[in-house]
């Protein structure tokens, strides 16, 4: 397996007029041997346009791709070393599963012997020994996926790479083939790249994550640090599911406390007390445009939390409780920005209904609603 760095990416599509659109823009990244780099990110950010960049089928702008000890900018894809795994599966519908698994071989002119020892290693990794002989078109959408993933496998590249592999899939196959894919990666301790724009996916199977938006990389981190110490606020939007609740407001001096004020919400809106912890931090920015961000599940109904030095406590209004089996999402407002807390499963609101929920505070990030970055 090999490290594969990229330093000042830039990928720029030209127009008949005008600058060009410039999808990646001067990207550095280095993804470690045998690292599970996840890029994720909405659709357009450039992770799939990075990904193409790797593998070759997109030219490079600037900028430079080292895939181990060399330079791959101007190296044709078939001579990277890479295997590439698509969306759409691109198998041959006219080829059987051992055929389609043991074409890229046969191309490069292995021996049969060979062909045959790599295409049953795969077949019995991915549980495919029983459809060797049938087409594609005999096959559900999960086995398809698995021989595209297979026809990887034989080639024994230095670097995978996925571009959204699971994306075509129903809910309950993209979980299989989650799990499948980490037990097969533990097991071909891989050097793997791989795009999604699901945060499940990214969350449950990178080793690290990387976050991309418009052509540029926000954030580099492992999973439950990304979810927990977001750097910037479309981070903490766009990772979790829900995401983070965010309210723009201002800190206000409450006394000899500091308090967080909904902007804009009157009388009625958001008005919290921050914890003596927070207070010394808080007092940095007093009387300063502030967004505050929580996660739904440091938002508890306030009828079942035992009280704590770092709770505050606000009255809303019910709007929706979603029933997700194990837990709850309880849609509520106060003032101007609707957002959503996480209760026990069973809990029982009304649409219109008044209650009380708690804030857990020791959880709160404050962000700059300019920059959107973290305030330290």
């Amino acid at each position: 397996m090999a490290k594969v760095v990229i330093e000042n990416l830039v990928k720029t599509y030209p127009e008949k007029s005008g600058p060009g659109v410039r999808a990646v823009n001067g990207i550095n990244l280095t993804v470690e041997d045998r690292e599970f780099m996840v890029l994720v990110g909405p659709s357009g950010c450039g992770k799939s346009t990075t990904l193409r960049m790797i593998a070759g089928l997109e030219e490079v702008t600037s900028g430079t791709i080292r895939i181990g000890d060399r330079v791959v900018n101007d190296v044709l894809p078939k001579d990277r070393d890479i295997a590439m795994v698509f969306q759409n599966y691109a198998l041959y519908p006219h080829l059987s599963v051992y055929e389609n698994l043991a074409f890229g071989l046969k191309l490069r002119r292995f021996p049969k012997a060979e062909i045959a020892a790599r295409v049953h290693e795969a077949a019995a990794m991915l549980g495919l020994e029983p459809l060797l002989d049938r087409k594609p078109k005999a096959l559900s959408g999960g086995q398809r996926q698995r021989v595209a993933v297979g026809r990887a496998i034989v080639r024994k590249p230095q670097v995978f790479l996925f571009d959204e592999p699971l994306s075509n899939l129903d809910a309950k196959m993209r979980v299989s083939m989650r799990l499948e894919l980490s037990r097969l990666r533990a097991r071909l301790e891989a050097t793997v790249i791989y795009v999604t724009h699901d945060q499940v996916e990214a969350m449950t199977m990178g080793d690290r994550i990387c976050v991309m938006k418009d052509g540029e990389i926000v954030q580099v981190a492992r999973p439950l640090e990304l979810y927990n110490e977001p750097q910037t606020m479309f981070v903490a939007g766009f990772i979790g599911s829900p995401p983070m609740n965010l309210f723009p407001g201002a800190l206000e001096r409450a006394g000899d406390r500091i308090a967080f004020a909904e902007r804009g919400a009157g009388a009625g809106g958001l008005r919290v007390s921050l914890p003596a912890g927070l207070t010394a931090r808080g007092a940095r920015h007093l009387d300063r445009p502030v967004v505050l961000g929580i996660r739904p599940e440091n938002v508890h109904d306030a009828a079942g939390f035992a009280a704590a030095e770092t709770a505050a406590r606000a009255t809303v209004k019910v709007e929706l409780l979603e029933p997700m089996g194990a837990e709850a999402f309880l849609h509520v407002h106060s003032g101007q920005t609707p957002f959503v807390a996480r209760v026990a499963s069973g809990s029982r609101f009304t649409p219109g209904q008044l209650t009380e929920v708690a804030f857990d505070l020791q959880f709160a990030h404050f962000f700059d609603p300019e920059s959107g970055r973290l305030w330290s």
